[in-house]
C-alpha cells in the first residue's frame, strides 16, 4: 500500500487521529485533517517520527475552498490521494422540541454536506486510478435512534444513506463506498464532552454491550484499515457495525 494517499478528515484527536496512526503503519501517507491544526501538526508529527508520511492540514470540512486548498497540499506533498475517510463531525443532546434552526443546519453542513463536500472533491483522483476507497464513520445513533438526539441521528442517517448511492453509482468506477457507525467510543473529544449528557451512567452502558466495555479509537482503525485495502475490492455499500453489539444485524 505504500503508493497509496489517503485524506483523513477530523484527524487532531480520538478516532480520525487513530486511522491516521493505523493507516501510516500500514504503508499509506496520510493527510491528517482537521480545524485544528495544532494538534493535526502533533499527529501528523508523531506518524513522522514513526517513520510514516504525514502532512497536518487545515480545513473546516463544510468550506469547499478550505477543502480544495487541502487536497492540494495533500497532492503535491504525495501525490493523488485514492482513500478518504470522512470522520468529522459534531454531536449534541438537546431535547427535540429545544432544538433550533441554527443548531439543525449546523449538524448537518458538517456531519452530511462535509461528507459530500471531502467525497466530492477527491473523487477525480480516484477516477483517474480507477480506484478508491471510501469510509464514512456514521454512528450507531442512526442505526437505533437516540433520545435528545434527534439532529444528530438525522444527520449520521444521511451519511449511510450517502454512502449506499455512492456504492451504486462509484462502483462501477472501482471505487468501494462503505461506512463505519461506532458506539460509545471512550477518550474522544466528542465522547468527553458529552459523557455527562448520557442519560445513564457509563457503567450502565458497559453492561449494555455485550462486549461489556466501551469502544477505543484504535477498534475503529482497525475496521478502516481493512475496508481501505486491497483485500475489500468486493465489499461496498455496506455498514460494518463496530459498537460492541450495541447494533446487531
Amino acid at each position: 500500500m505504500s503508493h497509496k494517499v489517503a485524506l483523513v478528515t477530523g484527524a487532531a484527536a480520538g478516532i480520525g487521529a487513530a486511522i491516521c496512526r493505523r493507516l501510516a503503519r500500514d504503508g499509506i501517507a496520510v493527510g491528517v485533517l482537521d480545524i485544528n491544526l495544532d494538534d493535526a501538526s502533533k499527529v501528523a508529527a508523531g506518524i513522522v517520527a514513526e517513520g510514516g508520511k504525514a502532512i497536518a492540514l487545515q480545513a473546516s470540512v463544510a468550506d469547499r475552498a478550505q477543502v480544495s486548498a487541502a487536497v492540494g497540499k495533500l497532492r503535491a506533498e504525495f501525490g493523488p490521494v485514492t482513500i478518504v475517510v470522512n470522520n468529522a463531525g459534531i454531536t449534541g443532546w438537546v431535547p427535540f422540541e429545544e432544538i433550533t434552526d441554527e443548531a439543525w443546519d449546523r449538524m448537518m453542513e458538517i456531519n452530511l454536506k462535509g461528507t459530500f463536500i471531502v467525497t466530492q472533491v477527491v473523487l477525480p483522483d480516484m477516477k483517474a486510478a480507477k480506484w478508491g476507497r471510501v469510509v464514512n464513520i456514521s454512528s450507531s445513533s442512526a442505526q437505533s435512534g437516540t433520545a435528545t438526539m434527534a439532529h444528530y441521528s438525522a444527520s449520521k442517517g444521511g451519511v449511510i444513506s450517502l454512502t449506499r448511492t455512492l456504492a451504486l453509482e462509484l462502483g462501477p468506477l472501482g471505487i468501494t463506498v462503505n461506512n463505519i457507525p461506532p458506539a460509545s467510543i471512550a477518550g474522544t473529544v466528542m465522547f468527553e464532552a458529552t459523557k455527562d449528557k448520557m442519560p445513564m451512567p457509563i457503567e450502565a452502558i458497559k453492561q449494555m454491550l455485550p462486549v461489556r466495555r466501551l469502544g477505543e479509537p484504535e477498534d475503529i482503525a482497525n475496521a478502516c484499515a481493512w475496508l481501505v485495502s486491497e483485500d475489500t475490492g468486493y465489499v461496498t455499500g455496506q455498514t460494518i457495525g463496530v459498537n460492541g453489539g450495541r447494533v446487531i444485524s
